[in-house]
């Protein structure tokens, strides 16, 4: 295992499978302690299980994001057990897909509480204990990038004001030495691949938008850069939204 994150505590959303686990993984295989959260337990302890294989010390957490209680304990738990918390990954989030006129309240609601709020409420509860070498990473998306915007409104909206916190922390907390940046990761999570392989010629279209001709591999693609992000490397570097999708999304 190498050594740029070693002694470092991550706590990482939604960490049970696809992205949230890809970068779990990686920061453990850079030497980060990793509490990994989810509401369920069986697959957070998968990835608890995969990581301890490979050396790396991990702390499953089960925990729901929109819930405030929920939350404060599972900070708790994590500075209790590894003594601190220096990485913030703020990953889970339902997702509110289809056209405006179709999305429902209780989506957006739920959209909302498990991606902005959520995001807003660990970013206050870990703030003590970032202060002086903390990162936190949220994740955005390029949909909301997307040349055509249709059925993607709800999701890219609830995602859009992640970001807005994310250079609001940036700019509030930079002085605390609390970097804080988003990323918008194109990654191969259980959920794309299901629909690509259903919608065969469809997936085959959408691999070729993206100017590497692949989607993204959940650990290898994000992952690694959530490592370089969290290093030293990026010391100074505040306040980003940057794609992880190969060149799809203009961000701009």
């Amino acid at each position: 295992m190498t050594s740029r994150l070693d002694g470092k505590v991550a706590l990482v959303t939604g960490a049970g499978q696809g992205v949230g686990q890809g970068i779990a993984l990686a920061l453990a295989e850079a030497g980060a302690k990793v509490a990994v959260t989810g509401r369920t337990l069986a697959k957070l302890q998968d990835t608890c299980n995969l990581i301890e294989a490979r050396g790396g010390q991990a702390l499953a957490v089960q925990c729901d994001v929109k819930d405030a209680a929920s939350l404060s304990a599972c900070v708790n738990s994590v500075v209790e057990h590894f003594g601190g918390i220096q990485i913030l990954v703020n990953n889970a989030q339902e997702v509110p897909l289809g056209a405006l006129l179709q999305v429902s309240d209780d989506a957006i609601n739920a959209g909302w509480e498990s991606g902005p709020l959520a995001t807003f409420r660990l970013m206050k509860l870990c703030y003590p204990h970032l202060k002086g070498d903390g990162s936190i990473i949220n994740l955005a998306t390029s949909a909301a990038k997307r040349w055509d915007a249709s059925y993607y409104g709800a999701y890219s909206a609830v995602k859009e004001a992640i970001r807005a916190l994310t250079r609001a922390a940036a700019c509030e907390w930079g002085r605390d030495n609390i970097r804080c940046n988003a990323i918008l990761p194109l990654a191969l999570s259980p959920g794309l691949k299901g629909w690509m392989e259903s919608n065969a010629a469809e997936g085959e279209r959408f691999a070729a938008s993206v100017p590497m001709k692949r989607v993204g591999d959940c650990e290898q693609d994000i992952g690694r850069f959530v490592v370089l992000l969290c290093s030293e490397g990026a010391a100074y570097v505040n306040g980003q939204s940057i794609g992880l999708d190969g060149g799809q999304a203009l961000l701009g």
